[in-house]
């Protein structure tokens, strides 16, 4: 019996929630059903790399000796992380992707959520073939970006945080927010407003990809925006992460 293709592994670590699922590269999308275990409390590390384990060995077979992209919701350098939102503070400094080679005995990418998932739109979505600079913006608990010029990514850019008006740009205009004040779309259009067009004032982009859950609703808010540069949503949605960080540890072993 022919031995059936092995695919990279993504796994997105998220504040309610860890995903992972194999990646057909060649297709951009997943290889098997996605497996979602809930983020352990407290999150620490080595807590939240047994979670890991578990979903490496529930695909096992499926990804072979394939290496392995994990996103976490922080800023990352060289394998260190420097941040931590949604997740324990212990990860802070931590050298994490040391950690999860040795836990896993894999060679692991480590990288930033959003900084994924604009590479997984670069690759397979929206921001295929767009030349020059991409921002990627995912709407949700707060506001991820990721930067892609020429098709290589400027890695943990944090410009949700942008200071618009006296606040931080993702207090005012993450889709949290518009649920927790109960915004309408086109309320909520109005800070979106705010915040693009700051952003495009900065970097004059030549595309902006709108990522995140709410990115399905697009059509409901993206038409009420009135900004220079061309916005669209994301095509991969909530799956984007996992792809864009299988293929780069793909990417990273071949090279």
């Amino acid at each position: 019996m022919a031995k059936s293709k092995q695919h990279p592994l993504g796994i997105d670590v998220g504040g309610s929630g860890i995903k992972g699922a194999p990646v057909d590269l060649k297709k951009g999308e997943f290889a098997q059903k996605r497996k979602r275990i809930e983020t352990p409390l407290p999150s620490t590390p080595e807590a939240v790399a047994d979670v890991i384990a578990q979903i490496v060995d529930h695909f096992a077979d499926e990804i072979g000796d394939e290496p392995i992209g994990v996103t976490v919701p922080a800023v990352v350098q060289h394998g260190v992380v420097r941040t931590a939102a949604n997740i324990d503070k212990s990860w802070i400094d931590s050298e994490a992707e040391q950690l999860l080679e040795k836990r896993l005995g894999r060679d692991i990418t480590l990288l930033n959520d959003a900084d994924a998932a604009g590479l997984g739109e670069l690759y397979y979505g929206a921001a295929k073939k767009a030349d020059g600079l991409v921002v990627l913006t995912t709407l949700g608990t707060g506001i991820g970006t990721a930067i892609i010029n020429n098709g290589e990514l400027v890695p943990n850019s944090e410009l949700g945080h942008l200071e618009i008006d006296g606040h931080d740009a993702e207090s005012r205009a993450a889709s949290s927010i518009k649920d927790r004040e109960g915004l309408s779309y086109a309320e909520w259009a109005q800070r979106l407003q705010r915040y693009y067009s700051h952003l495009e004032a900065l970097l004059w982009p030549d595309l902006i990809v709108v990522g995140g859950g709410v990115s399905k609703d697009a059509a409901e808010f993206l038409p009420l925006l009135d900004i220079r540069t061309p916005i669209v949503p994301a095509q991969l949605k909530n799956a984007a992460g996992i792809i864009g960080a299988a293929r780069l540890a793909h990417d990273n072993v071949k090279g």
